[in-house]
């Protein structure tokens, strides 16, 4: 389980896959200078509910994550997490969506 520590705040705790695609777009984000908001449910241990922070270029940020390797990203779901970003509403952490492998009909 990862960690974004934002400004002073409690460290907000994101499993690391979901973390490291989030890391990518709220970068994206942050160095072409736009602030929105991201939202996510809290995990399991954490008190039931959901949250939502306002992030800023000029507030600090850093992305702990337990795994010292990073994971290789899923392009559609950077995509998917990119296009919630640029909505209204802001980054929604949603879950990764897996392709099924193509099937060629045989079998």
């Amino acid at each position: 389980m990862g960690t974004i520590q934002y400004g002073n705040g409690d460290a907000i705790h994101i499993e690391d896959r979901a973390l490291a695609h989030l890391k990518v777009v709220i970068a994206t984000k942050l160095r072409r200078n736009e602030s929105f908001t991201l939202s996510w449910r809290h995990p399991d241990g954490d008190a039931p509910g959901r949250s939502t922070i306002w992030l800023h270029p000029s507030i600090p940020l850093r992305f702990t994550f337990d795994e010292p390797e990073a994971p290789q990203l899923n392009p559609k779901w950077v995509q998917d997490l990119m296009h919630s970003a640029s909505s209204t509403g802001g980054i929604s952490l949603i879950d990764e969506v897996v392709d099924a492998p193509q099937t060629d009909g045989e079998g």
